[in-house]
């Protein structure tokens, strides 16, 4: 099992708008494509409150490839999306890692 960080840095003020969509749109559409989230997180106490983090679980990178490249090209997304940014980009910038737990980690 690998796990994917990723860090969403919303331009400021738009989280709100960005918690709505994985909410009421992202998380159905996963779903769909079989991707399964592993938590999100926004910041309490840090750099900054504009920021959310979550992990996905992934069997492998192959497939991560797999159903990542399914919901990018899915035409849901792309409408839904689209519609979500009518006001603006949310979106600034996005870092994602991909982890490996250790022998010794309670996640495995």
């Amino acid at each position: 099992m690998i796990y994917e960080l990723r860090v969403y840095h919303c331009i400021s003020g738009r989280l709100p708008a960005l918690l709505n969509r994985f909410d009421t749109i992202t998380l159905k559409i996963w779903e769909r494509h079989g991707i399964k989230q592993a938590g999100f997180w926004t910041v309490l106490v840090g750099n900054s409150n504009q920021d959310l983090y979550y992990m996905l679980e992934w069997e492998s990178l192959a497939d991560r490839e797999t159903k990542w490249n399914a919901f990018q090209a899915d035409p849901e997304w792309h409408t839904k999306r689209a519609e979500t940014e009518k006001d603006g980009a949310i979106v600034a910038s996005v870092e994602n890692s991909f982890l490996q737990p250790t022998a010794f980690s309670s996640v495995k």
